[in-house]
């Protein structure tokens, strides 16, 4: 298997050209963005929060069977005031949701529910991502952490943030780095069916 290239500008430069050719992908994007930001901005009532979260369950595929529990759960945490601090903490406090009985912890579309809010600010944690901070963590020990530490968000965006740092990536964004990564993991560390 061929590896992961260096990160580097001119590679997270390839990837975010790239991105913006992938129609499926930019458009989806730019759906949730006008969703998000334009059309439900809050997060105060029942019906904005669950088109919010019906559209990201849809798009990313985050397999939620019980869309209406989560959006109340949700709206339950009146999250729009640390959502508009950056408030890390916020993800591990949405990411508990009881349903039928049974607390399961939907990390990874929180990290997208908060990011498509305020995208700079909230990086968006998936597999690929992890993928390839686990790759380079062993390749070149950019950071010291554990696999499990990626789940713990405050942790996680330091883990990015250092990464950035590492390899001079700190022009890009949060959310173009999060891009970089997530294409870059889904070219070398497919996921097999």
């Amino acid at each position: 298997m061929e590896y992961p290239a260096n990160p580097s500008l001119d590679v997270a430069r390839r990837y975010l050209d790239l991105w913006h050719t992938l129609d499926s992908y930019s458009l989806q994007e730019k759906s949730l963005e006008n969703l998000f930001k334009k059309f439900c901005p809050q997060n105060d009532k029942i019906e904005d929060v669950l088109l919010k979260v019906s559209a990201l369950n849809d798009f990313y595929s985050t397999n939620i069977y019980d869309t209406y529990s989560v959006s109340k759960h949700i709206l339950s945490l009146n999250i729009d005031e640390k959502l508009n601090q950056g408030c890390l903490d916020l993800v591990d406090e949405i990411a508990p949701i009881e349903i039928n009985g049974t607390t399961r912890r939907f990390y990874s579309f929180t990290t997208k529910y908060c990011s498509h809010h305020r995208p700079d600010d909230y990086p968006i944690y998936d597999s690929y991502v992890e993928k390839m901070l686990m790759h380079f963590k062993k390749r070149d020990s950019f950071c010291q952490f554990k696999k499990y530490e990626l789940k713990n968000y405050r942790r996680f965006v330091e883990i990015i943030k250092e990464f950035s740092r590492y390899y001079s990536l700190n022009e890009f964004s949060l959310r173009e780095i999060d891009i970089y990564l997530w294409l870059a993991g889904k070219e070398y560390f497919p996921n097999r069916y």
